[in-house]
């Protein structure tokens, strides 16, 4: 059974007989000594895809849902809906956009490397790898002589995500960016 702590953007977990799908957690710390980490989790539910928020002590349990995990590799937008095929049977799945999220800022045409969360026969959504390799689209030139420090700046990445990158980036370079965190790791 999974703490609310142990919660991540990704995660099923079963609430009051229900299964739901983990879209956002926000973390609150109080300041008062002895008070508990709060963790506001954002769910969507997986028949109905509704939208629940419910706020837990880091502590509390959550219950555990029966998962399959299957390797999918991302194939195609065909306007608001996003197919995905499993590459071990073939078969094909569709998701929509909203039921991406934030996760769209990542897919490209043919992506493999992917994770599909089968729930109950139903297709509810895809794991990231830890790491994704992205092309920078855009980013400010180089300055002469900025090597003294470690500085960063803002680069554009191919599907529209913004991160920030070393000085010595450039753009049409491909680059290594962590999936949770959103960071530069290295270049591809």
């Amino acid at each position: 059974m999974p703490k609310a702590a142990d919660l991540k953007p990704g995660h099923i977990a079963e609430v009051n007989g229900k299964q739901y799908f983990v879209k956002n957690v926000d973390v609150k710390s109080p300041s008062a000594r002895g008070a508990a980490t709060l963790y506001k989790i954002t769910f969507a539910e997986i028949q109905t895809k509704q939208k629940f928020e419910q706020t837990f002590k880091g502590d509390d349990m959550l219950g555990e849902v029966d998962l399959l995990n299957r390797p999918v590799q991302y194939l195609y937008a065909d306007g608001d809906m996003h197919t995905f095929m499993d590459v071990e049977d073939y078969s094909q799945y569709t998701l929509t956009s909203e039921e991406l999220g934030d996760t769209l800022l990542w897919l490209h045409d043919g992506m493999e490397g992917l994770t599909g969360l089968v729930v109950n026969d139903n297709f509810v959504n895809v794991q990231l790898p830890q790491s994704v390799v992205k092309k920078v689209l855009e980013t400010a030139p180089r300055m002469k002589g900025a090597t003294a420090t470690k500085s960063a700046k803002p680069a554009t990445l191919a599907g529209g995500l913004v991160v920030n990158v070393p000085e010595y980036v450039e753009t049409g370079e491909e680059i290594k960016v962590n999936t949770q965190t959103k960071e530069f790791m290295s270049r591809a």
